[in-house]
Order: structure tokens, then C-alpha cells, then sequence
């Protein structure tokens, strides 16, 4: 079998990531698998890059613009797929026995090219790294159930274009054969929100983690990775990791708050990972820009006592599965897949949303309990190579057999 990854990025954000990861995943356990990209970071074989104009992108963000009345609330947070490239013409998509879609936005896939990837015949799986497949035009719903009847008055982009980018969707699904598309969510709780939109129907939804590679995540010795980083041996460290620490939505700001229920005799110090990374946290913080090196960022989760997410959008975070694998407990909000990830009091501790005070008690309890062994059980279980290779090989499989039997 051959599988074709498709993703606007090789390795840039947690989507591209995660689609990387499991290309890899399926190459190491046998599967012949390429991943065709827009942006490509690194010189791998198996990443072949699509040759695309800048006016593609240009262009999209310029009606969205428009469409909103001039304004830049937003801009990013919503995709209308107007503008693409056809991949149908590759000599890659017509070698694919499947096309497995991840994060296809900002100007790589248009609606008019995943009609074309649809209507091929080709068997087509896409993975929901956010919202955007099943909705209008938003990459995260966040509480608006609107998407259910068809984005008719999305409080995101004004006028008529969101139920009009629905509609088509709708037509470009509708045309598909229910055995040629599978919707894949990352977690429970994204499969559970596809399968209310109405653009699932008809079709299989269901759920699958993305794969971590355990080669490189895995625990370090504690000691020697805090001397790497320069950090104290005798202090609980507790470690926050954002790409831009001053993004609202990642919490900082509850966790600086939380930070103020430690007292100093707690010996409590708080590491902070990320771009602009200037918090005034209570306790003391050590500060370290934003790291890309997935070696070097295993030796780091495995240098702390705990790893806290306080984020408040979330999916399935690929920093929890890593800090897990690594041995590290993890605290965080019931947003998203978080609760899928966390076993309460077993290997991390789910905090009440918004609640500082319980989310410093969820750091103190893991400070306290030994979870590393379970966390790092927990994760080879869920997010192993082999098992998440597993799960869409059945996808794959129940394609074949379904097809079959027609």
C-alpha cells in the first residue's frame, strides 16, 4: 500500500508536525508513504515539495480582508480555500493507493482541488488536526455550535460567504462515496464535534492519536539534561513550553496567577520555553527561547518534576504526549483531548478550568506522587509508533474491505 501525507507544511506548527511524524511512523513499520508539502523545512527524500506562487496566500487573506469588512480581528483564524493548487496532476497522487489530508490551508489546497482529490477514486482519509474540515470557514468552533445548521450567522466572518463555503463543502462531500472518505479526529472529542456537522454525514468518523517517536522521547536522566540547560538540581521545576508564550489562549497568565499559591519554602521554580518569554511569575523562572531540536526538547521534559498546559483551545496537544513519553506528569484544563490524555491523579491531574488555585494544587499533587513510570507507560500505550500505525492501518484496511463488497 502506498499513502501519500499531504500538509501545506513539512515540519512548521503542531499539525505539520504530527503529519510528519506519522509519515515517518509508517516508513519505519513498512508502509511505503511520502509526504507532498507546500513548505518543506528539511532535505528528506520522502517529503516532495509542491511549487507554489505567494499569490495564492496573498490573495485568500485579501477577500477574507474584504469579506470583514476591512478588518484585521481574525484574519488568521478562518480559511476560505478560494485559491490552491491542483496535486491531482502529480506523478505522486497518481502512484497512491491513498491520500491521507491533514492541515491543507492558507492558499495550498482549494475547495475546487479537494473536489478534484475526491472525485479521483483514489481512497481518501483526513486527518482534523482542527475544526476547518467540518465547518465553514473557522479552524476552532471554540463554543459555537452554528456549524450544526450550516454557518448561516458565523460571528466570525460577516455576510453570507460562510454558509456559502458550507454549502459547497457540502456539495464536494456529498459526491463522495461513503467507502472513498474517513474523517479522522485526534482525539475523542474532535471525532465527537465532526460527527455533529452535517458535512459528515454519510461518512465514517472516528478517532486515532498522533504518534510519537519514543526513539527520541523518552526519559533522560534528570540530573545530566538540568546541567545541560543550566537548571538547579535541588529544586522542583515545573515547565511551560509555548512557540509564542505571549499567546493568550496558552494560559500564561493563569499560571503566573497559580504561581502566587506557592509558598518559598516550597522550593517551587518554574522554566518557561518559548518566544517572547518576559512573564513575572511569583516564584523564580528560568528562561529558554523557544526550542526546535526534538532531541534537545526530550532532554529538557525529562530535566523537570512537571509539565503544565494551562491552555485554554486545545485538540490534542502533541507537548503533553511528548512530556508523557518522556516520564514527566502533566497538568492542564478539560479542554479538547486533554482529559484523554491525562489520567487524573495517575500520570498528571486535570485542574478545574480556569481555577488557579486548583491548578496550582495539580502541580503540588504531582510534586508530591511519583508518576513518572505510569506517564511514560500510559504514553507508549496511547501514542506508540506501532499502535497508532495499527489504528489507521484498519482505517486503510475497512476501505479495501468495504470496496470489496460493493
Amino acid at each position: 500500500m502506498r499513502v501519500l501525507i499531504v500538509s501545506t507544511s513539512e515540519r512548521s506548527g503542531g499539525a505539520a508536525i504530527a503529519a510528519n511524524r506519522l509519515c515517518r511512523a509508517l516508513i519505519n513499520n513498512g508502509v511505503q508513504a511520502k509526504m507532498l508539502v507546500r513548505d518543506k523545512q528539511t532535505d528528506a527524500m520522502t517529503t516532495v515539495r509542491v511549487r507554489q506562487t505567494k499569490w495564492d496566500k496573498a490573495w485568500e487573506r485579501l477577500r477574507i480582508f474584504i469579506a470583514n469588512g476591512f478588518s484585521f480581528e481574525g484574519l488568521w483564524a478562518v480559511d476560505i480555500a478560494s485559491c490552491g493548487t491542483d496535486i491531482t496532476r502529480l506523478p505522486e497522487f497518481r502512484e497512491a493507493d491513498v491520500i491521507h489530508l491533514h492541515w491543507v490551508n492558507q492558499g495550498f489546497l482549494s475547495l475546487k482541488s479537494i473536489r478534484k482529490i475526491l472525485r479521483s477514486g483514489k481512497r481518501v482519509v483526513w486527518t482534523l488536526h482542527d475544526h476547518w474540515p467540518v465547518t465553514a470557514v473557522c479552524h476552532h468552533s471554540v463554543d459555537c455550535s452554528e456549524f450544526e445548521r450550516g454557518c448561516q450567522n458565523c460571528w466570525r466572518l460577516k455576510g453570507r460567504l460562510p454558509h456559502a463555503v458550507f454549502k459547497k463543502k457540502q456539495v464536494i462531500y456529498g459526491d463522495t462515496t461513503a467507502d472513498c472518505l474517513t474523517f479522522v479526529g485526534c482525539s475523542q472529542w474532535t471525532a465527537a464535534l465532526a460527527r455533529r456537522s452535517p458535512l459528515t454525514a454519510g461518512h465514517s468518523v472516528t478517532a486515532i492519536p498522533n504518534p510519537v517517536p519514543h526513539d527520541i522521547f523518552y526519559p533522560h536522566e534528570r540530573d545530566e539534561a538540568r546541567r545541560e540547560f543550566g537548571l538547579p538540581l535541588g529544586q522542583h521545576l515545573v515547565l511551560f513550553a509555548a512557540c509564542n508564550v505571549a499567546d493568550k489562549m496558552k494560559g500564561i497568565d493563569l499560571l503566573i496567577q497559580a504561581s502566587f499559591c506557592f509558598r518559598p519554602e516550597e522550593n517551587v521554580a518554574f522554566v518557561v520555553v518559548g518566544n517572547n518569554s518576559h512573564p513575572e511569575f511569583q516564584m523564580p523562572i528560568y528562561s529558554i527561547p523557544y526550542v526546535t531540536d526534538e532531541h534537545q526538547m526530550a532532554r529538557l521534559y525529562s530535566a523537570v518534576d512537571v509539565f503544565v498546559t494551562p491552555s485554554l483551545l486545545e485538540n490534542l496537544p502533541n507537548t503533553i504526549a511528548e512530556a508523557m513519553s518522556c516520564g514527566t506528569p502533566c497538568v492542564g484544563f478539560p479542554v479538547g483531548g486533554i482529559p484523554e490524555m491525562i489520567e487524573h491523579k495517575k500520570n498528571g491531574y486535570v485542574a478545574k478550568l480556569r481555577d488557579v488555585e486548583d491548578l496550582a494544587d495539580g502541580i503540588r499533587y504531582c510534586l508530591e506522587h511519583d508518576m513518572r513510570t505510569e506517564a511514560a507507560s500510559h504514553a507508549a500505550r496511547l501514542f506508540g509508533e506501532s499502535h497508532v500505525v495499527r489504528r489507521y492501518m484498519e482505517v486503510y484496511g475497512e476501505l479495501d474491505d468495504e470496496k470489496a463488497n460493493l
